[in-house]
């Protein structure tokens, strides 16, 4: 996944540490998932780790993060994410 900062700018790949609270909720959103999808959707996720994710109130793994991550983006396009990731 490239994500872009500006026309010329490409980061490689996206630094999930640094993905913020509300990035992770708009990201969910904009690929149209709920949070009880994504928990049928992702072995090993509950709700509730999305919302500690969403919220701030407690990291998820890298492994399980990048999962989210991939499912999110499957269903948006590199502009939309680098927006949300970038803006948020």
């Amino acid at each position: 996944m490239k994500v872009t900062k500006d026309d010329t700018e490409v980061i490689e790949s996206t630094e999930l540490e640094e993905v913020s609270p509300m990035a992770w909720r708009l990201l969910r959103v904009a690929a149209g998932y709920e949070q009880r999808e994504v928990e049928r959707q992702v072995d090993d996720i509950m709700q509730a780790h999305l919302s500690m994710l969403e919220n701030g109130t407690r990291g998820l793994s890298i492994s399980r993060r990048s999962l989210i991550f991939d499912l999110y983006t499957t269903e948006l396009d590199d502009e939309q994410v680098n927006a949300i990731i970038n803006n948020f």
